[in-house]
């Protein structure tokens, strides 16, 4: 197929912050255009976000029911191809499955759903559609996070004994929603954000960068939740300790309230023969301790790191890349998918899936159970 694909867009209006990342990495290799979108809940506000992106009028819906209905009659060579879902999580679930139902590829926002039982039901109706359906766990597209799990795919750690997974931020230290702030206020609203707030926003790309990295599955959780500032409905801040299958031993933590903190996503992960490292805020260089030999740090854009690392480095060594670009790796990806799916070819592409999305929300379930129950051991469950 030798043009662009068209997409559309349910969610990410002015003000949002998502949105417009979804746009940047969409658009960044020039494989996609923007054509139509419901962008939010105010028509208003889908209308004005329409026009400042440029956008015919008659493209710009004021919901998402009539976004799909009124593309899905367009012809072939006019409709979107696939949408993008950037809404709060309790609308994951409907605008995807009204999308795959209408025929349309998906790109969706994590978590998947608002439920463990809505994700099943969602991946369900994925592989009845045929189509492609993408989750953004953006941070699996750094190509240092790739070339970690080639280093665990090619035994260099040998056997994995344990990881660490950190997800700190400080942003919720203070009750920011008290005063309207758009963000904190969905995420800490069960109706909206669901049974969890910051394992749901952020605990789940821990775990899903240590499953990622790793390939290991989790057998059971002893889970701690806390809402330190007074008056929350869900928790700012979660301690986790890890079971996987196989017998290697995890630690986990998130929080919303740590002072100072940015968006430290870091990981650790040990081994018989060796270890490894990364952290989000430095992105560009992995640390490599193979067992009696000094450390390494591997920095992207070298010609010593693995094929799959170059695949999805776009400059030079020493020229940074970061958020952006890893998020548009997860675009590229389920780009080339969506191709393939449409050329009618078979082909196997590296981005996160249905599948994915189901582990995450049984993560955030089993999480939430063993809280609830004062941080007796979970196990989770079959999926």
């Amino acid at each position: 197929m030798k043009r662009k694909l068209r997409y559309g867009m349910v969610g990410g209006g002015q003000n949002a912050f998502i949105g417009a990342v979804h746009r940047h990495a969409a658009n960044l290799d020039g494989q996609v255009e923007l054509v139509a979108g419901a962008f939010s809940s105010d028509p208003k506000n889908s209308a004005a976000t329409g026009e400042q992106l440029f956008l015919n009028p008659k493209r710009v819906y004021g919901s998402y029911e009539e976004m799909a209905k009124a593309e899905a009659k367009l012809p072939e060579g006019e409709r979107i191809d696939f949408v993008a879902i950037v809404t709060p999580n309790f609308l994951h679930a409907p605008v995807a499955t009204t999308f795959l139902k209408a025929g349309f590829h998906v790109v969706c926002d994590k978590p998947m759903t608002l439920t463990l039982k809505e994700a099943q039901a969602l991946r369900e109706t994925v592989r009845k559609s045929g189509k492609v359906f993408a989750l953004t766990h953006n941070y699996t597209g750094y190509p240092m996070v790739k070339e970690a799990r080639e280093l665990v795919r090619n035994g260099k750690l040998g056997k994995i004994l344990k990881i660490v997974a950190e997800y700190p931020q400080g942003w919720l230290l203070d009750k920011i929603e008290a005063d309207g702030q758009k963000q904190a206020s969905w995420r800490l609203d069960p109706k909206r954000a669901g049974a969890s707030s910051c394992v749901g926003d952020i605990g789940t790309h821990a775990e899903n960068l240590g499953r990622y990295i790793s390939g290991l599955h989790i057998d059971s959780v002893c889970a701690e939740f806390t809402s330190f500032v007074p008056g929350r409905k869900l928790e700012d801040d979660a301690n986790m300790l890890i079971r996987y299958q196989g017998g290697a031993k995890g630690v986990l933590h998130c929080s919303q309230i740590s002072c100072g903190e940015e968006n430290n996503l870091n990981i650790r992960i040990y081994g018989t023969q060796g270890s490894l490292a990364w952290q989000q805020e430095h992105p560009n260089e992995l640390k490599f301790c193979p067992k009696g030999e000094p450390a390494r740090i591997i920095r992207r854009g070298n010609g010593y790191v693995t094929d799959v690392a170059k695949k999805f480095t776009r400059l030079p060594f020493g020229h940074p890349e970061a958020f952006i670009e890893a998020f548009a790796n997860v675009y590229l990806e389920a780009i080339a998918a969506i191709r393939a799916k449409m050329a009618g070819k078979k082909d196997s592409f590296d981005h996160p899936t249905a599948d994915d999305g189901v582990e995450g929300m049984a993560f955030i379930e089993t999480c939430v159970k063993s809280a609830k129950s004062g941080g007796k051991w979970t196990k989770f469950p079959k999926i």
